[in-house]
């Protein structure tokens, strides 16, 4: 097997994206029929920092159990952007799939690829398209309502967060865009007065009756949460950084094999997959029901 590819795409292993399109699930809890991946990459930094060959994955991630879907391995000579389309074109079909991706990859050529497969985007814009982010700034947001507010604690901080839709229609100079969206996060530690402030700008394909904002911030709160989420377990849980593993392609392999192992869990349901990996490692029987081998 190919090492950039996932095993569902071998006729085993966990079920294809296009089989199962799951449903997105709101702040509220109310569920949304829409379908989200995550376009998320990580770099093996033990790898490099070991002599060898620079390992970059690019993986694609659903956002509701967290699975790999898709993952390519990202040559020296190219970036992830290069790989965006390559990634996307293994998973048959994405009409209506919502495809959330971070400041990298909001890209002319990634929309307009997108909108040919029927599919949607949610993508982040930062001073990387320095035009688009200037005309994002220069939207009247004082004189938007918030369409949708969220409190929460978690880690020991108050956080709240508001998000402002507003329909740009051909304001926008960006392909197939919709809608822009102004997310604002405050957090604070408990018992604490002061704030910290962080304002995101995003652009999307969504239409505003499709895209309501409390569906705009659960995205691309799930988009950040997968970011993060992953690449701690690969990093803390699995010891990624610090693998020995460093030569030829065994990085490469050894990263799906990762991926394809979180992949597994979470399809089984595991949320805390450090003590669903201690089990694994404990009880190897067990392990290798999970993928289909019965040791009699």
């Amino acid at each position: 097997m190919n090492a950039s590819e996932h095993p569902s795409q071998q006729g085993y292993g966990p079920p294809s994206f296009s089989d199962t399109k799951p449903d997105f699930t709101t702040n509220h809890g109310e569920p949304t029929k829409v379908a989200a991946i995550a376009i998320d990459g990580k770099e093996v930094r033990g790898a490099k920092n070991g002599g060898g060959a620079r390992v970059h994955l690019l993986a694609g991630i659903d956002h509701t159990t967290g699975a790999v879907l898709v993952q390519k391995n990202v040559s020296e000579k190219h970036n992830e952007i290069t790989y965006f389309q390559p990634l996307l074109d293994a998973i048959k079909d994405l009409k209506d799939v919502v495809i959330s991706a971070d400041a990298l990859h909001t890209q002319r050529a990634h929309a307009d690829y997108l909108h040919s497969r029927g599919g949607q985007y949610v993508l982040t814009v930062k001073a990387n398209q320095p035009k688009l982010h200037d005309q994002l700034l220069a939207l009247p947001w004082k004189q938007i309502r918030a369409g949708n507010k969220t409190r929460e604690i978690a880690n020991g901080r108050e956080i709240e967060r508001t998000v402002k839709c507003v329909s740009v229609d051909a304001g926008i100079k960006f392909p197939h865009a919709a809608q822009a969206a102004q997310i604002t996060r405050k957090s604070r530690p408990i018992g604490t007065r002061k704030w910290s402030t962080e304002t995101v700008y995003i652009v999307t394909s969504l239409t505003p009756a499709n895209g309501k904002p409390e569906l705009i911030g659960s995205l691309i709160r799930g988009h950040w949460g997968i970011e993060n989420g992953l690449h701690w377990r690969r990093d803390v849980t699995w010891r990624e950084d610090g693998s020995q593993v460093r030569r030829g392609n065994a990085p490469r392999v050894m990263a799906s094999l990762r991926n394809i192992a979180i992949t597994v869990l979470r399809l089984e349901g595991e949320t805390n997959l450090a003590k669903a990996t201690r089990g694994a490692r404990n009880y190897p029987d067990r392990a290798l029901k999970l993928i289909g081998l019965n040791i009699s």
